[in-house]
This record gives C-alpha cells, sequence and structure tokens, in this order.
C-alpha cells in the first residue's frame, strides 16, 4: 500500500521529464520569438550558437549531433544558411569527403546580439528565484545529464562490433572481409524490420 508521501513522490517523478521538457521548449520559444526580427529562426540561431562556442569549425555531422538531429537535416539546413550567407563550407584539409563549417560575416556581426538577447532573457526568467535554489537545480540538472550521457556511450559502444567505414576494419581495426559483411547484411534483411 502506497502511503500519501510516496504517492505523491512517484507523482513528481512521473512529472519531472514532462516538465524539464516543456520548461527548455518555452525557453527556446521565447529566445525564438526576440530573434525572429533578426531574420533568425530557431534552428538558424541554435546552429548559429554551436559554431560560436566552438573551438574550431565544426563537421557537418558534429553539427547534427549538437542539435540532436540527423545529417540530412543539418545538410539542408545548412544549404539554406550558405545560400543567405550566414556560414561558410569548406573541404576539410584530413579528409575530402568532410565539410567544415565556420561562421559567415553576416553570423559575426550578429552573435553578439543572440548573445545579448539570450542574457537578457535568462536574467528575467531566474530574477527572484534564490542563488540557493538555482545553485541546487543546476547541480541535480548536471548530474541527469552526466548520467544520460553515460549511458548513451556505453550503449553507443556495445551496440555493433563491425565498424562500417570506409576502410573496411571492425572497432579494434581488424579487416572485416567483404563476404563477411554482406553475409550479414542479408542475414539482418533476412529477419525483416524489427
Amino acid at each position: 500500500m502506497l502511503t500519501n508521501s510516496t504517492s505523491s513522490m512517484i507523482s513528481d517523478w512521473e512529472t519531472f521529464g514532462q516538465l524539464l521538457h516543456g520548461t527548455a521548449r518555452a525557453w527556446r520559444q521565447k529566445l525564438d520569438e526576440r530573434l525572429r526580427p533578426m531574420g533568425l529562426s530557431q534552428a538558424k540561431w541554435r546552429t548559429l550558437l554551436h559554431l560560436s562556442l566552438a573551438q574550431d569549425a565544426l563537421t557537418q555531422a558534429e553539427i547534427a549531433a549538437r542539435l540532436g538531429v540527423e545529417e540530412p537535416t543539418v545538410v539542408k539546413l545548412l544549404h539554406r544558411l550558405e545560400r543567405e550567407a550566414w556560414i561558410t563550407r569548406k573541404n576539410s584539409p584530413l579528409d575530402r569527403r568532410c565539410k567544415m563549417v565556420l561562421l559567415g560575416q553576416r553570423a559575426q556581426r550578429v552573435i553578439a546580439q543572440i548573445n545579448a538577447a539570450a542574457d537578457k532573457l535568462r536574467h528575467e526568467l531566474l530574477a527572484g528565484i534564490p542563488t540557493s535554489q538555482l545553485q541546487t537545480c543546476i547541480k541535480v540538472l548536471a548530474r541527469i545529464r552526466q548520467k544520460a550521457e553515460k549511458d548513451d556511450k556505453v550503449r553507443r559502444n556495445a551496440a555493433s562490433p563491425v565498424y562500417f567505414g570506409h576502410n573496411g576494419q571492425n572497432r579494434e581495426r581488424y579487416p572485416i572481409s567483404r563476404k563477411k559483411v554482406l553475409r550479414g547484411a542479408v542475414r539482418g534483411a533476412a529477419r525483416g524490420p524489427k
């Protein structure tokens, strides 16, 4: 039998994810409203901010990972950003197949405005919340994120021992015979979709 305090705690746990997601979404939408007059959609300003925070140019795959979207989605977005002179892309000196993405001059001029709008919104939304509560919130969110990212890494590393890179090697860098790779693909197709 559940006590009132146990029942209340379970209810809190169930709403935590919804509250976390809803808060992040509402915050982004609020910033989106303030940046829209500058010609920036949420997809655009989030991409530009990630590029501005990076030490070096980012690859398209790195941008996709940071935005939490698939690479084909990012490629379309980057085409648009490049056409509008927000970014520039150049071939990687290490891998001709890889594109490196840099902020364009247009974006460099507005990054300070984006950051100023974000800072102003942050101050408005956090005003009146005691520092001790904010510090506790930050610690809790950091621990949750750290656990989630650790679990993601473990899952990715355990997912498939075969690395289908251009070099035909598994994760341990041992060669994979083409016949073995094709045999595995045929078995997967025979089982059908999951």
